[in-house]
């Protein structure tokens, strides 16, 4: 499909969800996760501010860099230290990410 990716999750069950995400509307992957209607909590929405959408990147993909407001929100949830940890509202949608893998997190400070 033109304008699509695919994206593979696991959820917290360990079951692994190939969902596809479009490349022209701006998205984030937390936003491509809820449009799938996969449970994700995502608290805040998408503004960096509460971590409930962190993640474990599996793949060897090329991302954005993490912004500082990202990294302090991954450090504050105890999560920081989880190699490859990142906040998937914080990783937008593009075709340069088509076959991402993510395992979503949970927070250990909680």
């Amino acid at each position: 499909m033109e304008n699509f990716i695919t994206i593979h999750v696991t959820d917290l069950e360990g079951t692994e969800h190939s969902i596809q995400a479009p490349t022209d509307m701006s998205f984030n992957v937390m936003e491509a996760i809820r449009a799938n209607e996969l449970p994700i909590k995502a608290t805040c929405g998408g503004m960096a501010m509460c971590a409930t959408c962190n993640c474990i990147v599996q793949s060897d993909h090329d991302l954005p860099e993490m912004s500082d407001d990202e990294e302090a929100m991954l450090d504050e949830a105890f999560v920081l230290d989880i190699e490859g940890s990142r906040l998937m509202c914080q990783i937008p949608v593009t075709s340069s990410i088509d076959g991402l893998q993510i395992q979503m997190g949970e927070l250990t400070g909680e």
